[in-house]
This record gives C-alpha cells, structure tokens and sequence, in this order.
C-alpha cells in the first residue's frame, strides 16, 4: 500500500482532469500532497474539497523556483502537467517542446536536488504513431505530431536521469483516458466529453475521418490506480514505459452508439492523428499487478459526463 512508505507527494497537473482525481486517491490515504498548476486548463475548484493536507502552488512546471518549491520534503513526484492536444502542437510546436520536454526536465532536475525517491511522468501512447496494435511497449516509436515528439523527448529525460542513478523514474504511457471532471468546454478536449455534451444537448457529433479509427478508452479511475501502483512498484525505477489502456479497442463510430448519439457528419481527418490504437497491457499486469476495472459501456453511463465543462 502506498501509504506505507510514502507520506507527502508532489503532483503537477494536479487541479485538472487526472491530476485531481489522483489528489482525492493520494488523500484519502492520508498522504500530504503539494499541487503545482498554472491553471491553464485545470480549475483550483476541483481540490476545493480538501480543507487540509494540500498545499496548491499556482506556477508553471518551466518555472525552477516554482519546481522547487513544489517538491520540498516529497517523496515521491507524480508529473502530470503537460499540453494534451495534437492539433494544438502542430500549431504551436515550441510552446509543447517547452512544456512537455522541457518542463519535465525542470522537475526532473528539482526532484533530484530535493532527495525525490521517485518521479512518475504521465507518458503517451501516441508515441508509438501508426504501429499495428495490440501496441506493446516493444513497438518502435514513431511520433506523428509536435506533441508526441515531445512526450517522447520527455521520457528521453527520464531514462537519463535513472541511467544516471539520479532518481527512480517510471513512464507510464497512458491510453484514452476519460471519465468526471474531463472538460467539454475547449476545442481540444477528449472525444467522450464532446460527444457526451453534445447527445445531452441533442446535436449532431463531428467525426473528423471516417469513424473507423479506433482508440482504447480508459477510465480515470484505472489510470488513478495504475499511477499509485507505480509509485511503489519494486519493479519499476529505470524509466521504462508502461502502457496503461483497457487493451479494448473501441472505433470512434461504435462510441457514438454507446453514447446515443444521433447520426453523426464528418469532417476531414485532422493532420497528425492516428487511425489506431490499443494496448497490449500484459507488462503492467506483470509489473505492476494493474488491470483496468471499469468496463467502457458502465463508465459512460456515469451522468456527469454529460455535464463536463458544461458549467
């Protein structure tokens, strides 16, 4: 159980969609938690349920003095902060080098400095571009867009860091997460969360392709349990990636079905994006003990989906 050996965690990205629900887990258990967010895209509301126990440090992860001070007396750093959109980053690749490598590099650098037992990034499973699924973390990477790369490059950081014996490092390499508190209100929000909003309201979804692309959906509270499992995996430490998906795959039009939504109209597909993805979880089954629960049909029937970002 994490809260055996570790008492107090850093977690960046922690006021947005993953980020606070691993906050919740992390209190729960009593562990103190130090949240380092510029507030972007996450919202202060959603840890406004911890009256104490959590320390909220409103800068960026390109912030070293912020960095530091997020990471003082932690054991370990769960590094959650990034951009998250591919059509973002092929608008503005420096500003997702930045961020996603650059500011990995900078937590990586004041987790060492503060004697950090161990540093968890939030990986991506687009950096395997196109590779023929069940993806496997043997599979070449092959990024498609400024985001992946830079996902990548963020990894990259973390394996020198562990050669290096500088710090435990692990990369979990997260599928298509969704679940509560995922933002429909933003042009680059998850496909579930569009889609969900819009059947509440009656509209027609836009499929950008033909709809057979597919993708594994999986739920935030999986992706939660996988983070904590990594945290203290005797296993883990030297950066490997790990992925974290359902091993389902789901094409885009069947997700449109399981949502009710009406019949949708398509768009061209947009540049950068992949036709498709799934996971082959057997390395977190063996390394980890993880294995995701929630069955995609039973998470979507949660209703707050249906009001995401919707105010």
């Amino acid at each position: 159980m994490i809260e055996s050996t570790v008492r107090r965690a850093c977690v960046t990205g922690g006021a947005g969609f993953i980020g606070s629900h691993l906050v919740d887990a992390l209190r729960v258990r009593g562990i103190e938690v130090v949240v380092l967010d510029d507030l972007s895209s996450g919202q202060a509301e959603n840890l406004t349920k911890h009256s104490d126990g959590l320390e909220l440090i409103e800068g960026s992860v390109t912030e070293s003095a912020r960095c530091s001070a997020a990471v003082q007396g932690c054991d370990l750093v769960f590094h959650l902060a990034s951009r998250v959109s591919v059509v973002e980053s092929v608008e503005k690749p420096g500003l997702y080098r930045s961020i996603c490598a650059g500011g990995t590099r900078q937590m990586l650098e004041a987790a060492e400095n503060a004697g950090v037992r161990r540093l968890i990034h939030a990986g991506s499973c687009s950096v395997y571009g196109d590779a023929p699924p069940p993806i496997s973390e043997d599979a070449p990477t092959s990024p498609t867009s400024p985001y992946a790369a830079a996902k990548l490059e963020a990894e990259e950081h973390c394996r020198e860091f562990a050669r290096g014996g500088r710090l435990e490092t692990a990369c979990p390499r997260f599928f298509n997460v969704y679940g509560p508190r995922q933002r429909a209100d933003s042009p680059y929000a998850g496909v579930i969360a569009i889609f969900a909003a819009m059947a509440a309201r009656g509209e027609t979804p836009v499929i950008f392709g033909t709809g057979e692309q597919t993708r594994d959906f999986i739920h935030v509270a999986d992706i939660v349990n996988g983070l904590l499992l990594a945290g203290i995996a005797g296993d883990v430490g030297g950066g490997q990636p790990i992925n974290l998906g359902s091993g389902r795959a789901t094409s885009i039009l069947e997700l449109t079905a399981f949502l009710g939504c009406g019949v949708p109209r398509h768009e061209p597909a947009r540049q950068g994006e992949n036709l498709h993805s799934s996971a082959d979880p057997s390395l977190a089954r063996r390394v980890l003990g993880f294995k995701s629960a929630v069955e995609l049909e039973a998470g979507l029937q949660d209703p707050s989906l249906r009001h995401s970002g919707e105010g």
